[in-house]
């Protein structure tokens, strides 16, 4: 909103005003709002919570000092929630395809979460809502997502940039401010294109067309769209789920989402930037820049959040926060054209999720042929294995950390290692 009225002002020839046209401006911007209002706010959530008494349930899981989290606030993914929309929609352009998919991302699985967070404390329904309902709705925002993508003529990529010698000072401010119109002296040919980014690989496109190049055209296309909506709808899955599963300890969803969400900001901007894109020989994706100043207030979000989310956590997420923040970082990936580096950048979440798929998968299927289940880990998701083993919350969170951290700079790295 404010870089309207600022936009406005500008050409008015307001000394000052012009600085919203920079994104580093909007995302420093949002960065810092998002923190105020996460640290501002979150402790008047929090005795709220507390005054409502909307604290957490403990199931009896047998791990060490779980009962000390027995009526600790819950459902403090409002906090995020809010932290993240409110700076968007203050610093961004709105009518930018980009910020509308990430909002409705936002709200979309914010609002299955609180649902699910709901009946769990006020129903008193230790299940929550219903799995399937969960999946029904994360199915319905890869639709939207897959569809928008294919619909939207604002959704395309640019093909190779043809490099024209600028000067020093057009070369700095077309690196800051890459929307702008007074700086075109590099070609580009815009295209709407299933394309995406393969890491490790030398031309490190990869185009899913490729995919059911068996069918011959004019049929393909269509089926290319259908493939590429149903991996959308996968991958959305996989990344809530997978956030959601490592929300089990305090500060551990929270800190690695933040890693991961710091990462993505620094991909999308050289992604949208046409100089970084040119000398990284990297897809340019215009139009993207926006998200920079989403991804400032996701940080800023989680950051602001983890004060209070720390061991010992005052408040937890819940899945309202959860389930955000994973569908959040699938959406971002996806439109960045990042989403084959999800199993590098998300490691995380990929082997929480894993754990409890092969602990469940084992047991089942030892139990059919031995008459008894077995167990790989002591207990899944694998932190809670950890656990079982004796070690302390706070030691299992940092090294989850560190290695959220190794995988960030592994992921950005790949833009130049094929």
């Amino acid at each position: 909103m404010l870089y309207y009225l600022f936009d406005f002002l500008d050409k008015l020839d307001i000394p000052g005003a012009g600085v919203f046209k920079f994104i580093s401006f909007r995302s420093a911007a949002a960065v810092i709002t998002s923190l105020i209002i996460s640290m501002m706010i979150g402790k008047r959530i929090i005795l709220l919570l507390q005054k409502n008494q909307i604290g957490e349930v403990v199931r009896d899981l047998g791990l060490e000092g779980q009962y000390q989290k027995k009526g600790t606030p819950s459902m403090g993914g409002i906090i995020i929630l809010a932290s993240i929309v409110i700076p968007t929609l203050l610093f961004a352009r709105l009518d930018n395809i980009y910020i509308i998919l990430m909002l409705v991302t936002t709200v979309w699985l914010g609002f299955i979460g609180f649902v699910d967070d709901y009946i769990k404390i006020f129903r008193k329904n230790k299940e929550g809502l219903a799995g399937r309902f969960k999946i029904v709705g994360q199915i319905g925002l890869g639709i939207i997502v897959g569809l928008t993508f294919y619909f939207s003529k604002d959704i395309v990529i640019a093909e190779k940039v043809t490099n024209v010698n600028l000067s020093s000072r057009q070369r700095v401010e077309l690196i800051d401010n890459p929307a702008q119109d007074s700086v075109s002296t590099l070609k580009t040919m815009e295209t709407k294109s299933t394309k995406t980014t393969i890491p490790f690989i030398k031309n490190n496109e990869f185009d899913y067309k490729w995919l059911v190049s068996f069918i011959k055209e004019p049929a393909r296309q269509p089926f290319t769209w259908i493939v590429f909506v149903l991996i959308v709808i996968f991958i959305v899955t996989a990344v809530s789920n997978g956030a959601n599963l490592t929300d089990g300890l305090d500060g551990l969803a929270t800190g690695t989402s933040a890693i991961i969400g710091t990462a993505l900001g620094i991909l999308a901007y050289v992604s949208s930037n046409i100089i970084y894109a040119d000398y990284l020989n990297i897809m340019f994706i215009p139009h993207t820049e926006e998200l920079v100043i989403f991804a400032g207030a996701f940080i800023g979000a989680t950051i602001g959040f983890l004060w209070y989310n720390a061991f010992p956590a005052q408040v937890f997420m819940g899945d309202t926060g959860s389930l955000a923040l994973g569908g959040i970082i699938a959406v971002f990936a996806i439109v960045i054209r990042k989403e084959l580096l999800i199993p590098i950048l998300c490691g995380i979440f990929l082997v929480e999720n894993l754990s409890v798929v092969l602990q469940v998968s084992w047991f089942k299927r030892t139990r059919k042929k031995y008459g008894e289940g077995h167990r790989i880990f002591l207990m899944a998701p694998l932190h809670h294995h950890y656990q079982k083993k004796g070690y302390p919350e706070p030691k299992i969170v940092i090294r989850f950390w560190i290695i959220a951290i190794i995988l960030a700079v592994i992921s950005i790295v790949t833009l130049k290692i094929r």
